[in-house]
């Protein structure tokens, strides 16, 4: 497994791939050359839906390539998508401005990277939260194309665990914008957080919206809609969770508005540090903690890699043991979290580092 020295710097927040290629549109999608650069190469990045300025998945990889730009004295160009249906253009016009490296943001980008990359052996690609997928989405290796992966299961894990511990009704809660990996592997290891403090304690804290055994649990659909999240949150905090994480992007905004209308509960977020990314200074005391990992530092070590003629196609995977997933600071809910559970998360964290717990989830990445 290959670690990223950087990778400790979690910052950015993180959404999720929201749909699969789809054919071109009538006109390209938004983009743009940043230009830069003393040297002849350029780094590039197409984003899924949400866009760059999601606050989110995308907006944290757009900081990592604006960080290489700016170290490395690079060209950089974006290609923004607004709808499926642009993957493929955008990558496709990226390739035709010779770019040297290109990132896809998304696990849904899978088919169209697989395709354009076999079809351009000469352009580096790298994938965010995926591999290369072939026209029906099975994965593949391509020589040209790193996959950048997270095994967010290990920090959903402790999260579970924070959130089993600082409940006061004994009930918490966790949905997804849809169904795919990259969303219930952090569903599966935040199961598994809080049935190993009900182990350790004896308690029975019951999960609302997602069964791990049976993968089945509660979705949104979809990535953009705040007002979906608000209602299922509502739902939840109706049914009496007190802690609810969602693992849905842009939609988690939605948790945090119901939040501020129900006494006693709070929010865990998802990809980065949420009390430092979320503008709505409101929100930030509703963030319990977050469940973080590493895209930005991945985006400028593999961007060093390429420009360094360094690159290779070895998945990279970010875990506790390399920084490349962990859990945010408590901030203002630090007096909310028994100390207790505090110095037992600590030492959690240490025992899967060590390898004395495993934390299992299908959706894993394979390193």
């Amino acid at each position: 497994m290959k670690q990223f020295p950087r990778a400790a710097a979690l910052v950015g927040i993180g959404a999720l791939a929201l749909a699969a290629c789809g054919s071109a549109p009538e006109e390209p999608a938004s983009g743009g050359s940043d230009g830069g650069g003393s040297s002849d190469f350029k780094a590039c990045m197409v984003s899924d839906s949400g866009g760059f300025d999601d606050h989110s998945f995308n907006e944290s990889g757009k900081t990592g390539l604006d960080k290489a730009k700016s170290e490395l004295d690079i060209a950089t160009q974006t290609a923004e998508s607004k709808g499926d249906a642009d993957f493929v253009p955008n990558i496709n016009n990226l390739v035709s401005s010779d770019c040297s490296l290109i990132f896809t943001v998304g696990f849904l980008l899978g088919p169209a990277t697989g395709t354009s990359a076999k079809a351009h052996p000469d352009t580096k690609f790298a994938i965010i939260d995926s591999t290369a997928q072939d026209e029906n989405g099975g994965a593949i290796t391509v020589d040209n194309v790193k996959p950048v992966s997270f095994d967010t299961a290990q920090a959903s894990y402790l999260a579970g665990y924070v959130a089993a511990g600082t409940s006061k009704t004994g009930k918490v809660a966790t949905y997804g914008g849809m169904n795919i990996p990259t969303v219930t592997i952090f569903m599966d290891g935040f199961a598994d957080g809080v049935a190993k403090y009900n182990e350790v304690h004896g308690t029975d804290v019951q999960v609302l919206g997602w069964n791990k055994a049976t993968q089945d649990g509660s979705f949104t659909g979809d990535f953009e809609d705040q007002s979906k999240g608000k209602a299922l949150t509502d739902t939840f905090y109706g049914q009496g969770a007190d802690i609810v994480m969602p693992v849905a992007g842009p939609v988690g905004a939605g948790s945090l508005a119901s939040a501020k209308e129900h006494d006693g509960t709070s929010v865990i977020w998802v990809d980065s540090d949420g009390y430092e990314s979320v503008d709505d200074k409101a929100s930030k005391p509703l963030i319990l903690t977050s469940v973080m990992k590493g895209i930005a530092p991945a985006v400028e070590d593999v961007t060093k890699a390429a420009v360094d003629d360094k690159f290779d196609n070895t998945p990279y995977v970010g875990t506790l043991a390399n920084a490349g997933v962990d859990l945010a600071p408590y901030h203002d809910q630090e007096a909310n979290v028994p100390q207790n559970v505090q110095d037992e998360v600590t030492q959690l964290k240490q025992d899967i580092i060590d390898g004395k717990i495993t934390v299992e989830s299908a959706a894993s990445p394979k390193s």
